[in-house]
């Protein structure tokens, strides 16, 4: 991206609606507002952050609309370069002319997220923040957009800063001495090296624990739902969702292929997914049901084991074969018509008993679910890490520091230890952007839509 020139961009997205936003950022963005807006009172130079009612005319002096305009001058603006925002009615004829005025005068349209990374690149936000107002952009749920604004904020970026500043000071201790071969290491420093290293882990992987919640909150998490055809999948699946999505009869194999839905339970976005039930059969269509349902198996993040409570299964070894080491529910359903079952038999799992028809359990069930994904972490007050490449840079962080911590207790050569703390820094750097390279900065910014 080349971050000298002016760009342009929609700030809102397609389609119609009562306003649109076109933002433009850099040099040339006041002149470019200056050379086709006539404000309806006062005259220019018009003053920054103050908004102007007007009209927007094109070259050859016709009205292209009644807009209110905005300049913002550097560096309190959202790039820290100078900002123009222009607010017209939400059409996209007239989006589409005010781009194509100041395409037609030299400013070139904004790549996905080109926005962001001048913000970054000027210094206004580091890379985790910068990731997190895409992270704000596409939340799915209240929780996730609090998530996100806390990252905005800076909540990771304070944790890393003050892991690197550590890191710096220790990595200077560690030189320092390395000048000095004949000498050893002071006991003192040993000892305050070791502990300042142990703490920095500690906190690490404190971090690092939230990653599975802070992920679900963000991606979603996915629920399978399984077991023996005319289980109550379907119906299960229907009540959870609030709506008739699944098709239910009494025949039994009515689901032949994958069908996923979408909702948010307890706060937690998931992805239910409702599967062939698993039998012996001769069906083609309905093996290659089951055999879908069995590949999903191994994707899921939890399994919803659906038993008919009503009648005895003939099939629970072989379900229990696919269960065992998978994290799993089993959901015992048709409450209302009593039980032919010994609960106890079908393996170790979590058990719950609903009814969908009288609605009985269902909120013990969904009440499950939020906390077997929410678990001990939503409470706590450490960051809570949202992003895969933030997670892996601090792993690799925490083998890098126990590699030195090794190397200090094993009175191996001091460089090894430095050897090893650059290592450490280098990733802390990456969750920053002080050592991202082009390539992953390319890539991260790609993701995010035009115009922010």
């Amino acid at each position: 991206m080349n971050s000298s020139d002016t760009i342009i961009a929609p700030a809102t997205p397609p389609g119609e609606g009562g306003v649109a936003i076109v933002r433009i950022s850099g040099v040339a963005a006041l002149p470019a507002l200056q050379k086709y807006f006539k404000p309806s009172a006062g005259s220019f130079p018009l003053q920054s952050h103050h908004l102007y009612h007007g009209l927007l005319y094109d070259p050859s002096g016709s009205v292209i609309d009644e807009v209110l305009a905005v300049y913002m001058a550097a560096p309190r603006t959202y790039t820290c370069d100078d900002v123009v925002e222009i607010q017209c009615h939400g059409s996209q004829q007239v989006v589409k002319a005010i781009l194509s005025l100041y395409q037609g005068d030299g400013l070139r349209l904004a790549e996905p997220g080109e926005f962001t990374y001048r913000a970054y690149m000027n210094g206004r936000l580091d890379l985790s923040q910068a990731e997190a107002v895409a992270g704000l952009i596409h939340a799915k749920t209240d929780s996730s957009r609090r998530l996100a604004l806390t990252q905005m904020d800076g909540a990771l970026s304070r944790e890393i800063y003050t892991f690197t500043a550590s890191l710096k000071q220790l990595l200077v201790l560690v030189e320092a001495w390395i000048d000095f071969p004949e000498e050893d290491l002071p006991s003192e420093d040993l000892a305050h090296i070791s502990t300042s290293v142990s703490r920095i882990n500690s906190k690490i992987n404190e971090i690092t624990k939230s990653y599975s919640f802070g992920r679900v909150l963000t991606e979603g998490a996915s629920i399978l739902l399984i077991g023996e055809p005319n289980a109550g999948k379907s119906s299960l699946m229907n009540a959870l969702l609030g709506e008739e999505r699944a098709i239910v009869t009494a025949v039994p194999g009515t689901t032949r292929d994958i069908l996923e839905e979408g909702l948010v339970i307890d706060g937690v976005p998931v992805r239910l997914i409702d599967t062939a039930g698993l039998r012996e059969s001769v069906d083609q269509v309905e093996l290659e049901g089951i055999r879908r349902a069995e590949k999903k198996l191994s994707q899921a993040d939890l399994v919803l084991w659906v038993i008919d409570s009503s009648c005895s299964g003939g099939n629970s070894q072989t379900i229990l074969n696919h269960c065992v080491d998978l994290p799993t529910f089993q959901v015992y359903t048709k409450k209302d018509l009593g039980s032919a079952l010994n609960n106890t038999t079908c393996g170790n799992f979590r058990q719950y008993q609903v009814s969908v028809k009288t609605g009985d359990g269902l909120e013990g069930l969904r009440s499950g679910i939020a906390e077997f994904f929410m678990g001990d972490v939503a409470g706590q007050e450490w960051v809570t890490l949202t992003e895969q490449r933030h997670y892996e840079a601090l792993l690799l962080c925490v083998e890098a520091l126990t590699r030195a911590s090794n190397a200090l207790l094993s009175g191996l050569s001091l460089e090894f230890v430095a050897a090893d703390f650059r290592e450490a820094l280098h990733s802390l750097g990456q969750i920053s952007g002080e050592t991202t390279t082009e390539d992953v900065l390319a890539d991260i910014f790609s993701g995010f839509c035009i115009g922010k």
